[in-house]
């Protein structure tokens, strides 16, 4: 796998999900030289005795009691052994990973003021597969604080790390790899743990899932079409042309490639001029998705590549400047947004499936089907998957008390709203499955099927291959499809089982 080099340019959003997937990772020199100058800023903020928050001063609401020469030796060791705190299972290691690689490249932005020891041990953890155990909830948004400070204690020797498949502790984990733990000074300790990096990282493996449920939820639709005989006029470029929305134009062309050559596009294909709405709104409501997708992408990319430190090392002011960076609230509300653009992608799809029911059982007059209908088995679990997306779809970003005596009385909940997100996205390509499983039911009873368009008879043919490996049960077929449509189900697996997170509850 290529190597991934951090430097002064901003990290793409592939090349952490390289890293997160194994790719090894170094700094350039241009990115050494910026935090070294970094780091001797912070130096010279301690030999001038100012008061400088979370280096010479305590943190929190003690941000104006100032520490003594010998409390300022130990107050960066304190901030990481302190702040470690969480409940939960552990994070899914593809998490861990992301967010030790959105740390390390926040730290290349040189604004941290971290010394060069910090970067180094980072991405030896990721290069030899050191991955602190940290529980998933522990953040309320400002800044991910309790999650670093546990990822930052297996970077100085303690805590819990998973390495080569086992739980260790971490400094057996760090022995074992050949690393030696991090001695803190300067500023060290307060720049490893105040950051938004299992947000970002998480929101990273997030939009990766759901493109590919975006592209999903264009098959699901256009299988429902075929076997309803939908009038395909919504998808014609006159359409999207005459609303210039970006999302809505790629959706329809991507359902006019899946029903090209299809009998619907023949003059007496369709059975109706128009049809339900769940129907005819598919590119705008799939379009949306596609907007809210690019939205969140967007913020990824700024948080990604942002200097978030408080307090803020600027070298070209020298100065060591107190702010609110830590507060990732446009990628949390993006991440709100997304959910709501998902719950709607869902409702069409449970809509689409009480046509498809009907559909059934018109064409159950003609007799019996000849093979097992699963999709029909499972149209009630549908209806219930979606009240749960739509659970889903309330925001998260409004609902952290005020904290630390009222000094924090503003949080964005990014983990949560990202957290909800990745649920959503699951949540959405389970219920999509079962939509292609009922389409194909309704399309195995009509006897033209082999007039499907080029895209549509791909997938056909996708789900009956599904069936003919899978064991006979609902369920089973279900997890099946979901291996292969519209992706990956869930490919994380707990840390200590050789694999690269943690197993979701099945739907």
């Amino acid at each position: 796998m290529a190597r991934v080099v951090i430097s002064e340019a901003p990290l793409a959003i592939e090349d952490l999900l390289a890293v997160v997937d194994g790719a090894p990772v170094e700094l350039s020199a241009e990115a050494r030289a910026r935090i070294a100058a970094g780091r001797a800023l912070v130096d010279e903020a301690l030999t001038s005795g100012a008061a400088v928050y979370g280096l010479t001063t305590q943190v929190g609401h003690g941000k104006d009691t100032r520490l003594t020469e010998e409390e300022i030796s130990r107050e960066q060791l304190f901030l990481v052994m302190s702040h470690s705190g969480g409940v939960g299972p552990p994070l899914p290691t593809t998490v861990v990973r992301a967010a030790l690689a959105v740390r390390l490249n926040g730290i290349a932005r040189g604004g941290s003021g971290a010394g060069l020891p910090v970067a180094d041990v980072l991405a030896a953890m990721l290069n030899a597969d050191v991955h602190p155990v940290v529980p998933t909830i522990a953040s309320v948004g400002a800044a991910d604080i309790g999650h670093m400070a546990g990822m930052a204690q297996v970077a100085i020797g303690t805590g819990l790390a998973e390495h080569r498949g086992e739980v260790l502790a971490g400094g057996e984990a760090l022995r074992r790899a050949g690393i030696e733990p991090l001695v803190l000074s300067g500023k060290d300790g307060l720049a490893l743990i105040s950051a938004n990096a299992v947000s970002i990282g998480h929101a990273a493996l997030v939009l990766r899932a759901v493109a590919q449920v975006a592209e999903g939820a264009d098959v699901a639709a256009a299988m429902s079409m075929e076997a309803t005989r939908a009038n395909p006029s919504v998808v014609q470029p006159a359409v999207a042309a005459a609303k210039s929305i970006a999302g809505q134009a790629e959706a329809a062309r991507h359902l006019r490639s899946l029903l090209a050559g299809s009998r619907l596009l023949e003059p007496d294909g369709p059975l109706s001029v128009q049809d339900a709405l769940s129907f005819r709104v598919v590119p705008q409501v799939h379009g949306a998705l596609r907007e809210y997708v690019g939205a969140a992408r967007t913020a990824v990319e700024v948080e990604l590549n942002a200097v978030a430190d408080n307090p803020l090392v600027s070298v070209p002011d020298r100065a060591l400047i107190s702010n609110g960076n830590f507060h990732p609230v446009v990628l949390a509300i993006a991440f709100d947004a997304l959910r709501v653009a998902l719950a709607h992608v869902g409702q069409l799809s449970e809509r689409r499936m009480a046509h498809l029911w009907e559909a059934f059982f018109l064409h159950l007059a003609d007799g019996p089907p000849s093979g097992p209908t699963y999709g029909l088995q499972l149209r009630y679990p549908a209806a219930a998957l979606f009240a749960e997306l739509k659970q889903l779809a309330a925001p998260a970003t409004l609902d952290v008390p005020p904290l630390d005596l009222g000094v924090e009385d503003h949080a964005t909940g990014a983990p949560l709203s990202v957290r909800k997100a990745d649920e959503a996205v699951h949540l959405l390509g389970d219920l999509l499955a079962i939509e292609m499983l009922l389409a194909r039911d309704v399309l195995t009873m009509v006897p033209s099927s082999a007039a499907l368009g080029s895209g549509t008879r791909a997938a056909l043919g996708m789900v009956e291959d599904v069936l003919a490996q899978s064991d006979p049960r609902p369920d089973a077929v279900h997890r099946s499809l979901r291996q292969r449509y519209p992706g990956p189900s869930d490919p994380r697996t707990p840390p200590g089982d050789g694999g690269t997170g943690r197993p979701r509850a099945e739907h």
